[in-house]
């Protein structure tokens, strides 16, 4: 299974992350544990599987 590192202005903001949906203004993410964290004023910027990756940017 692939699971991804949020990064948010050049910093890893979270880990493990199976599933992101972009929702508005904002970005919803799960971990594998099925924990949810919402991301405001953002918007997906990047996915680079290979590099297991899913890199957000400021609205």
């Amino acid at each position: 299974m692939c699971e991804f590192e949020v990064v948010l202005n050049g910093e890893t903001v979270y880990k493990d992350v199976i599933y992101a949906k972009a929702e508005g203004k904002n970005v919803i993410v799960k971990d594998v544990l099925g924990a949810v964290k919402k991301f405001e004023n953002c918007y997906i910027a990047e996915i680079d599987v290979s590099s297991e990756r899913l890199t957000l940017a400021s609205t």
